[in-house]
C-alpha cells in the first residue's frame, strides 16, 4: 500500500502542477493516467462501478465525482481532484483541492480549511481510537468556523478494494464506532461546504453537488495505523 500511495502522491504532485486557467479537465485526467501507468500502476477508478474516467474532477459547487470532459478551468475556479491507483493487488486514494488564480479570502480559507480538518482527523488515527474520535474532530473543527459537513458521503476502510469497512464519517461521537487496530488502513476525506451540508447527485449519476449551490473544498489521504501513529501513504 506503501507503494501506491506513492503513485498516487506523484500523480497528484504532476496534476497540481498542471491546473491552470485554459486546460481541460480532461487533458488533466489523461496527465493522470499517463503518470500512474508510467510508474507502473493502474488507475483504481477507471471502470469501477462504470466510471468512465482515471481521477474524478469537481468545480466550484461540485463535492466529488466529477467526470472529465472538455469542460475548460478558468481563474476563480475551485478545483478538487480524486485519484487512486493499484500496486499489486492494493490500493492508495487520494483528494486536494486549489484555487485558481486570485480568490476571495474567504474562499481561499475554505481551502485551507478543508485541508487543516484533514489534518485535525489524522492526528486522531492511533491504535486504540474509535472512528467516532476522527469523525467528532473534523466536524468539532469544520463547524465550529461556520462550514457544512457533507454527511451523504464519507471516508472508509481500504486495501485489496478500494472502499472496505468501515465507514469513516466526518460528523459523529467521540468513543463510539469501530475499534482502530494495529495494521488497519482508512481513507479519511473531509467535505466541507461554504453552505449547508445537503449533497445532491446530478442526472450524470455522478456529479455530487451541494444543494444550496455553494462553494465546496474535498481533500483526502489514505492513512495506516500503526503502534508509531498514523502513517499516510498517500504524500511525498
Amino acid at each position: 500500500m506503501r507503494i501506491a500511495g506513492k503513485v498516487v502522491a506523484h500523480a497528484k504532485a504532476v496534476l497540481a502542477d498542471a491546473i491552470k486557467p485554459g486546460i481541460t479537465t480532461l487533458e488533466l485526467d489523461r496527465i493522470a493516467e499517463d503518470k500512474i501507468k508510467e510508474m507502473g500502476a493502474t488507475p483504481s477508478f477507471k471502470g469501477y462501478l462504470g466510471f468512465p474516467a482515471t481521477i474524478c474532477v469537481s468545480l466550484n459547487e461540485q463535492i466529488v465525482h466529477g467526470i472529465p470532459s472538455n469542460r475548460v478551468i478558468k481563474e476563480g475556479d475551485i478545483v478538487s481532484v480524486d485519484v487512486g491507483a493499484i500496486v499489486n493487488g492494493l490500493h492508495g486514494d487520494s483528494a486536494f483541492t486549489v484555487c485558481v488564480g486570485d480568490m476571495p479570502e474567504d474562499l481561499d480559507r475554505l481551502v485551507y480549511d478543508t485541508e487543516e480538518s484533514l489534518r485535525i482527523g489524522i492526528a486522531e488515527a492511533n491504535v486504540g481510537a474509535r472512528v467516532g474520535d476522527i469523525s467528532a474532530a473534523i466536524q468539532t473543527y469544520a463547524e465550529g468556523l461556520g462550514y457544512g459537513v457533507v454527511r451523504q458521503y464519507v471516508g472508509h476502510g481500504i486495501g485489496t478494494e478500494m472502499h472496505e469497512e468501515p465507514p469513516i464519517p466526518n460528523y459523529g461521537e467521540p468513543g463510539r464506532g469501530p475499534l482502530l487496530r494495529e495494521g488497519m488502513a482508512i481513507a479519511i476525506e473531509p467535505m466541507l461546504n461554504k453552505g449547508g451540508w445537503e449533497a445532491v447527485q446530478l442526472e450524470d449519476g455522478w456529479t455530487v453537488v451541494t444543494a444550496d449551490g455553494s462553494m465546496s473544498a474535498h481533500f483526502e489521504d489514505t492513512v495506516v495505523i500503526t503502534e508509531n501513529g498514523p502513517e499516510v501513504t498517500t504524500t511525498l
